[in-house]
C-alpha cells in the first residue's frame, strides 16, 4: 500500500539559487517585505518572525538565469498571508514598486504574481476559510482562475501602513514545471504520500496535498514534456521542505522514499530526497 502523508504536514523553509546576493536580498526586502535574519558568505536567510528562516537564498558561482518555461523545475514558490487586509497592504506595496503584477481568484484563495530578479516566481495569497471551499463529489477541491477583486483588497489595506510580511505568513505551497507527470506522480502522490485534490490534466496540471488542503505541491508540464532538469548553475530551487508532526511520520517519508529507490541522504540534521527532475526535498520534523 503507497504511503501517505500525516493530515498535520505542512511546508517549511525553501531554499533559492541566485545570481546576485545583493540585488536579491534588495528585492526580497523592499518589495516583498521579509527581513534578513542571518548571512553567511554569500548564503542569506530571510525571516518573517525574526527567529525562523522563511526563505534562504544563496548566489552560484557562474551562475545562469534560467529563462521561464525552459527547463524542470521551480514555477513558483507561494507565500500565504493570513488575512485578506494583509493581501491588499502587499498589493498596495506592489504597486508602489512598479513591479509587473499577475492575479488570480483561484475560490480557495486569492493570489498576486511576481518574478524576482532572476525570474523565480513568487505567488502571495491569501486563503478563504475552508468552509466556503467547493468540494466536489469526488472529494477534490473546486479551483479556478478567476480575476480578483482588485478594488476590493486595496479598501481592505485601507490607509494602514506597510510593514512588510506580518506575523503569521507561512510558506503555503510549491509550483514545479516537470517534465513527465507519471513520474511526478509516482514520487509525490505514492512514495511521498500526498493525495490529488485537483487535476487539471487537460491543462497539464496536477495539484496535490495532505489533510485536505487545496494543494501543497502543483506539478504542470507547461516546460514541455521531457523539460530537462535545470542545470548546476542554473537559478531557481534548490530545495523545498516538507515538515512533519514528528520524528516517526518523518522517518515513514523516507523509509517509503529508501524501498521506492529514492535514496534518502542526511545532512545538517535533516532527510534530503531528490525527485526525477533533480529538485530536491528536505524533510524535517516540528519544531527542528
Amino acid at each position: 500500500m503507497s504511503h501517505k502523508l500525516h493530515p498535520g504536514t505542512k511546508l517549511g523553509v525553501v531554499k533559492l539559487k541566485i545570481s546576485d546576493l545583493e540585488r536579491s536580498l534588495k528585492f526580497y526586502e523592499d518589495v516583498v517585505g521579509l527581513r534578513l535574519l542571518k548571512q553567511h558568505g554569500r548564503t542569506a536567510e530571510l525571516t518573517v518572525d525574526g527567529s525562523t528562516a522563511l526563505l534562504i537564498l544563496e548566489e552560484v558561482p557562474n551562475a545562469v538565469i534560467t529563462p521561464p518555461r525552459s527547463f524542470s523545475g521551480l514555477y513558483h514558490f507561494a507565500i500565504l498571508l493570513p488575512t485578506r487586509k494583509d493581501l491588499g497592504l502587499a498589493l498596495r506595496r506592489l504597486i508602489e514598486s512598479g513591479i509587473e503584477i499577475g492575479q488570480a481568484d483561484h475560490l480557495v484563495s486569492e493570489a498576486l504574481y511576481i518574478s524576482d530578479p532572476d525570474h523565480n516566481g513568487i505567488e502571495i495569497y491569501r486563503d478563504r476559510p475552508r468552509e466556503e471551499w467547493n468540494i466536489n463529489s469526488d472529494g477534490t477541491v473546486r479551483m479556478a482562475s478567476d480575476p480578483i477583486d482588485w478594488d476590493g483588497l486595496l479598501q481592505e489595506a485601507g490607509s494602514t501602513a506597510w510593514s512588510g510580511m506580518p506575523a503569521g505568513t507561512t510558506m503555503g505551497h510549491v509550483h514545479f514545471h516537470i517534465g513527465d507527470m507519471a513520474k511526478a506522480r509516482r514520487f509525490y502522490c505514492d512514495v511521498l504520500g500526498f493525495d490529488i485534490v485537483a487535476d487539471w490534466m487537460r491543462m497539464g496540471a496536477l495539484f496535490i496535498a495532505a489533510g485536505g488542503y487545496h494543494h501543497h505541491v502543483g506539478l504542470n508540464l507547461w516546460a514541455g514534456a521531457g523539460a530537462p532538469p535545470t542545470p548546476p548553475n542554473g537559478t531557481g530551487i534548490d530545495y523545498f521542505t516538507i515538515v512533519q508532526p514528528n520524528d516517526e511520520e518523518t522517518a515513514k517519508v523516507a523509509e517509503s522514499a529508501a524501498a521506492a529507490g529514492f535514496e534518502p541522504t542526511k545532512q545538517d540534521g535533516a532527510i534530503f530526497l531528490t525527485d526525477p527532475f533533480g529538485i530536491r526535498v528536505k524533510l524535517v520534523s516540528e519544531g527542528k
